[in-house]
């Protein structure tokens, strides 16, 4: 199989569908999972308790702050504030104590400029890895819940910051011998520097406070296969303006060098917002976050306009990360 993760028509057909199937129904359970839901959600009463996971395993540098920023973003995503994290290290038997410490460091630093308490997890050195491997699950709570299939026919879709913002961070530290001489040192410097802004928390509390219909976090698959998993997990149809997805220079230059599309390229930082009005856009602005309409929820078909022509939006690939 392709590296990365499954593709959501294989992921519903052995996974989601017989998963769902032979769960037990419980009444506590509000979210289960589905194509394009990050996050489980539990009745706890006054509040709903939001839960996610996902681990870290296509980065070597920074991965302890990819790890805490890519579930806290799943928690933004549902409208619910981050509590805290658990974390699992897996580790090659290679590794040094002061790369462990550095990971750490990370983790905990990053953790702790979002509020956000580290509730423990499991550390081990296996040879079952090449390269670390963090895995980490989220907990955090809301009264309104607000998932990626509650998108309604004629509703924007708006998309913050640019695409392809954490593959752009990534190859930038990890393929550098790969972009030295090809790249300026100013694109790579600025690259770098987007590992700064991948939190999408004050966003997904704007989002939740203008009542978004829907919410997404941009991950694996990038910004169009976002919107394919937004659609998808809503039942409805989407039609995309490829021409007004902001890309960043540093991402266009980098990506052309590598070959990759950075429209599918891994974008933690973006987020996919739903709403019925564009009212939004100047609360973000307010808070310094860019935004763009990219398109609107229809009922049915997925396709992209791009130069006035249309194109089918097809389900979302192995990432472009794993191109290079």
């Amino acid at each position: 199989m392709k590296i990365g993760k499954l593709p959501n028509s294989l992921l519903n057909k052995i996974i989601i569908e017989p998963v769902n199937s032979h769960s037990p129904q419980r009444e506590e359970v509000l979210l289960r999972p589905s194509i394009g839901e990050d996050c489980s959600a539990l009745n706890f009463g006054e509040y709903n308790c939001i839960m996610s996971t996902d681990p870290i395993t296509g980065a070597v540098k920074d991965i302890g702050r990819l790890a805490v920023h890519i579930n806290i973003n799943d928690i933004a995503s549902s409208g619910g504030e981050p509590i805290g994290i658990m974390l699992t290290a897996l580790l090659p038997p290679d590794i040094s104590e002061s790369e462990i410490s550095e990971i750490i460091r990370d983790i905990y630093t990053e953790a702790n400029k979002l509020n956000v308490a580290v509730l423990g997890g499991h550390t081990e050195i296996t040879d079952a890895v090449t390269k670390p491997v963090i895995s980490c699950t989220a907990v955090g709570k809301c009264k309104r819940l607000i998932s990626t299939g509650g998108s309604r026919v004629g509703d924007y879709v708006i998309m913050t910051k640019t695409a392809g913002l954490e593959g752009t961070a990534i190859f930038a530290k990890d393929k550098l011998s790969l972009l030295k001489g090809k790249v300026s040192n100013d694109v790579i410097r600025n690259a770098e520097s987007f590992s700064n802004n991948l939190s999408v928390l004050k966003e997904g509390l704007i989002g939740a406070g203008y009542n978004a219909h829907a919410m997404h976090d941009v991950t694996e698959g990038g910004i169009l296969g976002a919107c394919w998993e937004l659609a998808e997990s809503s039942g409805l149809g989407i039609e995309i303006y490829e021409d007004s997805i902001p890309v960043a220079y540093e991402t266009q230059e980098i990506c052309r060098v590598l070959g990759v599309d950075p429209l599918r390229l891994i974008s933690s930082g973006s987020m996919l917002i739903v709403c019925e009005s564009t009212d939004i856009l100047k609360a973000l602005e307010n808070e310094s976050i860019k935004s763009e309409v990219i398109g609107r929820i229809t009922s049915k078909d997925r396709y992209i306009i791009k130069n006035g022509k249309k194109m089918p939006l097809t389900e979302p690939d192995s990432d472009q990360l794993y191109k290079v």
